[in-house]
C-alpha cells in the first residue's frame, strides 16, 4: 500500500487538533447510528456494530458518547435519520476518487462534494466510473509484534489473503468483512490490533508530483473536512510527509 497505507493514515488521524478529533467521534457516530438502525443495539448479535464500537475505541471514542449514539439510534433519545450515498470522480493527473457519506440531505452533501472536487481541478463522474479501479477488502493493522513471522502464520491460519509488513506495522488483508473476525482471533493471541475495517483499496497507485501532487492533497483534505464524508479511497501514493 505505499506511503497510502492504513497505518499511516492512523498515524496522521491521531496529530489532528481535538476540533478534527471531535470531527472524527462526530462521523463515527453517525455509523453507530445507521449500524443500530439496521441491525438492532445489541452487539452480541450485531456483528457490524461490534466492529463500529471497536473502531471508536481505537480511536479513543469516550465510551458516553458511543452509548450516546447508540440510544438515540434506538429510539430511546431520539436521533437524525442518515442515508449512506457513495460519489466518484477523478483528481488531478487522472487519479480516482471515492467518497463515502452518510447524510441527511443528499442535495447539500452532493453539492459541497461536487465544489470540493471542482475547487481543485477535478470532477464528480458517474456511479461507476472509478470503482472498477478498487476492490473491497477487510484491512487489519497490527504494531509492536515482536515476532512477525509467527503474527504472519497466525494471520494466514485465520484467514487472511494477503500480509504487508512496514517498519512501524504489519497490515493484513481478508475478504471484505472479515477484518472483525480477523482483529478477535488475533487479539485473543495477544497481538496490539489498532485498527480493523473495510475500505476500497486500489489494483494500481498513481504517482503525482509538484503542483499536482499538492492540489490533490488538498482536494482530498477538502473532502475528508465535510461533516457528512465519512471515508476517501483513491489511488495515488502519498509520501509519509504528506500523510
Amino acid at each position: 500500500m505505499s506511503g497510502h497505507s492504513k497505518w499511516h493514515n492512523i498515524q496522521a488521524k491521531k496529530g489532528k487538533t481535538d476540533a478534527a478529533r471531535g470531527k472524527i467521534f462526530t462521523k463515527i457516530g453517525r455509523e453507530l447510528a445507521v449500524c443500530v438502525k439496521q441491525g438492532g443495539p445489541d452487539p452480541n448479535t450485531n456483528s457490524k456494530l461490534r466492529d463500529i464500537i471497536a473502531k471508536a475505541k481505537e480511536n479513543n471514542m469516550p465510551n458516553d458518547n458511543i452509548e450516546r449514539s447508540i440510544k438515540k439510534a434506538s429510539g430511546e433519545l431520539g436521533g437524525v435519520n442518515y442515508e449512506a450515498i457513495t460519489y466518484e470522480g477523478y483528481g488531478v493527473g487522472g487519479s480516482a476518487v471515492i467518497v463515502d457519506c452518510l447524510t441527511d440531505n443528499k442535495n447539500r452533501t452532493a453539492g459541497d462534494v461536487r465544489h470540493s472536487f471542482d475547487k481543485h481541478g477535478g470532477a464528480l463522474g458517474n456511479q461507476g466510473c472509478v470503482s472498477y479501479l478498487f476492490k473491497n477488502k477487510g484491512v487489519v493493522v497490527v504494531v509492536d509484534a515482536s515476532d512477525v513471522e509467527t503474527l504472519m502464520l497466525d494471520a494466514i491460519e485465520a484467514g487472511a489473503i494477503d500480509v504487508e509488513e512496514s517498519e512501524e506495522a504489519v497490515e493484513i488483508i481478508t475478504e471484505p468483512n472479515k477484518h472483525g473476525q480477523m482483529r478477535e482471533e488475533l487479539e485473543k493471541k495477544g497481538y496490539n490490533v489498532v485498527s480493523a475495517d473495510t475500505e476500497m483499496v486500489p489494483d494500481l497507485y498513481v504517482d503525482l508530483a509538484g503542483d499536482q501532487l499538492a492540489k490533490f492533497q488538498r482536494m482530498i483534505d477538502d473532502l475528508e473536512d465535510l461533516d457528512d464524508v465519512q471515508e476517501v479511497y483513491h489511488n495515488v501514493n502519498l509520501p509519509e510527509e504528506d500523510e
